[in-house]
């Protein structure tokens, strides 16, 4: 009993790019419990502020992990040691140890790199 199969490489391919197709499926699975570790991972509140899409991308869909925290690249990429003056008052005012303390100028230490979307890309693999 002869069969004859055809395969139309046209419409294989236009299936894997659909946006409901079975590879944009998983790849918003994978993108979205990849975001779920970088919000884990993330220091302080900056995980309520990271969300996941899967865009159009040069060599088609693409999975897209963002974090719209104003303090991202520092924590990412580190600080150097750094002199804090204030700007608007004469001081400025912290607590240590419960203790108000008032100060001219700060010397910051830095702070070191963390590159916790990356740990958050691993994790997801």
């Amino acid at each position: 009993m002869p069969v004859s199969v055809t395969i139309d490489q046209g419409a294989i391919a236009r299936a894997l790019r659909l946006r409901s197709g079975i590879p944009a499926r998983r790849l918003a699975a994978r993108t979205e419990r990849t975001a779920r570790f970088a919000e884990q991972e993330a220091p302080g509140s900056m995980g309520s502020l990271i969300t996941s899409t899967v865009e159009d991308g040069p060599d088609g869909l693409q999975g897209v992990i963002t974090s719209t925290h104003y303090a991202t690249r520092f924590v990412l990429d580190g600080t150097r040691p750094h002199l804090i003056r204030p700007r608007r008052k004469r001081a400025l005012r912290f607590e240590v140890g419960g203790r108000v303390v008032f100060a001219a100028l700060v010397r910051h230490p830095g702070t070191r790199a963390n590159n916790f979307l990356l740990r958050a890309l691993r994790l997801g693999r």
